[in-house]
This record gives C-alpha cells, structure tokens and sequence, in this order.
C-alpha cells in the first residue's frame, strides 16, 4: 500500500509561484506514472500533469504548458509540481496520484493511489 501526502499549496497572487510536494510513505518502484490532478469548487477532478516513472516521458494538460513542470526526486521518493505565472483559474484542490497499471497517464482511472489534496488558491 503506497500513501500519498501533498504539501506546499496556499494563497497566492496571480503571477506568483508556488511548488508543490507528494511524499511517497515507500519507494514508488511499482508506479508505472505519478501526476497531478485538480478540482476546483463545482467542478469535476481534472488532469494536470503526469509523468513516467521509468522513462522520465511526461505530459501536461494544455492550459498548464510553459507555466508547470513536473519532476521527481529519485532520491527523496518525492514528486514535485513547479507553479509558475499563476492565474485565478488554477484556484483548485490538487491532488498527488500514482498509477500501477499500463494505462493512459492522463486519465484519473489509470491511478490507483490519491493523497489527501491540497489547496491553491490564487487571487486577483
């Protein structure tokens, strides 16, 4: 059993930064992908961002490009999500979540393990 906790959301004003942390309670050797997923209040959890594990491939959801980056720390079994050029929409409760399965790493199905969420708020 793999336990996710997030860290590292807050408030923040638009055009600010923020990083976010998943903490793995053991190595993730069996993960195939880890991501970031969101929901904002109303709205459905949403893709953000996922990577490969093994081959180091990640991807992105159209909005997020050229202001978030994904990356993992091999050593610390920690995943991290760089905010950058923050905007109001991105106002969500984000999610860590590591798939065991062969399966698009876009998708919230293919991930078997959640943290807890952490909350971003971005304001005007």
């Amino acid at each position: 059993q793999v336990q996710l906790m997030e860290s590292g959301g807050g408030l923040v004003q638009a055009g600010g930064s923020l990083r976010l942390s998943c903490t793995a309670s053991r190595r993730t050797v069996s993960a195939y992908y880890m991501g970031w997923f969101r929901q904002a209040p109303g709205q459905e959890r949403e893709f953000v961002a996922s990577l490969s594990v093994r081959a180091g491939n990640t991807w992105s959801t159209d909005s997020v490009k050229g202001r978030f980056t994904i990356s993992r720390d091999n050593a610390k079994n920690t995943l991290h999500l760089q905010m950058n050029s923050l905007k109001s929409e991105d106002t969500a409760v984000y999610y860590c979540a590591a798939s065991t399965q062969l399966a698009d790493p876009r998708f919230e199905g293919a991930y078997g393990y959640w943290g807890q969420g952490t909350q971003v708020t971005v304001s005007l």
